[in-house]
């Protein structure tokens, strides 16, 4: 039996999955992962990245795998980071995360030297201060000791490993998407943005797609890892575009609705969005194109409302008493309607300062009620994100904790008025998304779009039918939600 090495190194914790040729994961294991966290930093350590790599890689070979059984090893990481390397490939400093936001005086000097409509048009992209390049400017004003021994930048948690494996610095489409640096179209750097900025392009990764080949173990890492040395090593995928992969998205018309902490819908098409609020990235396939609504509250607003409404004597069983309301709660929570955004928003509205409401409370609601209408509430923020991006579709699959949550898949189903598919084993299909790439490169699968459909057929998947009653229910809650922002924006 032959396999492939897969791993996918985030935020929390690196995971790595052994899929077999048969396209089954056959042993996995995750290490978690310390970050570093003050006011606006967030940071890790890239060595955690790679010891944790090494640990697990270890691990898959200690279980009767012999390294000459490995056929690949391929990898998807958290993006939008700033990584940065000297000559010898080791970290200047911590890699500063996709979700730190230092950056935003840098942001703006950016847009005002470049011009905002010309990097959204070439990068398909808003651009903050959380990106990396706005991050590599603030990193050469506030730090030049460390600027000056840059060698290579990267830009995906996985890219760290890669080099580490390979001594190749290389980045996949995906990720370079999230620099607020590469033209989305041709997939090539905008060198001459960094000449005024006095930044140095050579500083910057080749840019490559999840099946080309990175290269190779070297005899260091191959002491390091347990791997042979030689074994092929794959660019990989920002996260992202394995995520959306592992939903069952390979086509226009088919959408992914993630509901982690925050969330997003995604589709595949064959072009970059250019429509407020959609965030546009480079798919695996290559001229495909995902196109990301980003939500900022979803599997936080159960968070909040598990927290908030269980009594203090039963915090330990949390999720477990928030469930028991939920079950016995009814559709439409009598009338309650509750605006989600408890962090502002970014999509379906833009507003870091409105705050979250509950409207129509009355004499009658209940702990029931209060709770339903929350979880309506984002259900009904992801149809008003979803209409904004089409007018049918032809099949939606769910993912992220949310999608344990039986009554809110329920919800969902019957708020879009659309069947639901919920992934059974959606703790494995990134990694066996994501050995895809090594299958295609080595002619074991014919494309992404083949692979995606045998994945579909042979795993299992729950779906959720739009139960009628609710659907009309539903329907009247969400005509008098989407008013509800217009009127009270003022208030914050």
């Amino acid at each position: 039996m032959k396999y492939v090495a897969t791993f996918d190194i985030g935020t929390t914790a690196v995971k790595g999955v052994l899929v077999s040729t048969e396209k089954k994961a056959v042993f996995s294991l995750s290490v978690p992962i310390e970050t570093i966290m003050d006011q606006d930093v967030k940071e890790q350590c890239p060595i955690d990245w790679y010891h944790a790599f090494c640990s697990i890689s270890k691990e898959f070979l200690s279980n009767g795998v012999q390294a000459q059984d490995i056929i690949g090893i391929i990898m998807s990481g958290q993006m939008q980071d700033l990584i940065t390397v000297d000559k010898s490939g080791k970290p200047i400093m911590n890699a500063i995360l996709y979700s730190d936001g230092r950056a935003h005086e840098e942001a703006d000097d950016i847009i005002s030297q470049i011009g905002l409509e010309t990097i959204v048009d070439s990068t398909g992209n808003f651009f903050e201060g959380s990106m990396p390049f706005a991050k590599l400017l603030w990193l050469k004003r506030n730090h030049p000791d460390k600027y000056s021994q840059i060698y290579k930048i990267l830009i995906s948690s996985k890219d760290y490993c890669v080099s580490r494996l390979t001594n190749q610095y290389v980045t996949d489409a995906t990720s370079a998407s999230t620099a607020g640096l590469m033209d989305i179209k041709s997939k090539a750097w905008n060198v001459n943005w960094m000449k005024p900025l006095q930044l140095d392009a050579n500083q910057l990764p080749d840019i490559k797609y999840a099946q080309d080949l990175a290269g190779t173990v070297t005899k260091e890492a191959s002491l390091e890892s347990g791997y042979a040395e030689g074994t092929l090593v794959y660019t990989g995928a920002g996260d992202a575009g394995a995520t959306t992969l592992a939903s069952g998205i390979s086509k226009e018309g088919e959408y992914n609705i993630n509901i982690g902490t925050s969330g997003w819908i995604a589709c595949m098409s064959n072009q970059a969005l250019n429509r407020r609020g959609v965030f546009n990235l480079a798919a695996m396939p290559k001229d495909k194109y995902i196109n990301v609504v980003p939500f900022l509250n979803a599997g936080g607003v159960h968070k909040w409302i598990s927290k908030t409404l269980t009594p203090v004597n039963e915090q330990d069983n949390k999720y477990e008493y928030i469930g028991k309301l939920l079950n016995e709660s009814q559709c439409g929570s009598h009338d309650l309607l509750f605006l989600p955004y408890l962090l502002g928003e970014r999509f379906p509205v833009m507003d870091v300062d409105v705050r979250g409401c509950y409207i129509g409370v009355s004499a009658k609601t209940t702990k029931n009620d209060l709770a339903r209408a929350a979880l309506e509430g984002v259900a009904f923020s992801i149809k008003q994100g979803l209409e904004t991006m089409i007018k049918e579709a032809i099949r939606v699959t769910l993912i992220g904790g949310g999608a344990q949550v039986t009554l809110w898949c329920q919800t969902l189903s019957d708020v879009l008025g659309q069947k639901i598919y919920v992934s059974a084993d959606a703790e494995y299909m990134p990694a066996i998304s994501i050995a895809a790439s090594v299958f295609i490169s080595q002619g074991l699968e014919k494309s992404y779009e083949d692979f995606i459909s045998k994945l579909i057929e042979n795993n299992d998947f729950i779906s959720y039918e739009p139960i009628i009653n609710n659907v009309e229910i539903l329907k009247k809650q969400y005509d008098k939600y989407i008013g509800i922002y217009p009127q009270v924006k003022s208030l914050f």
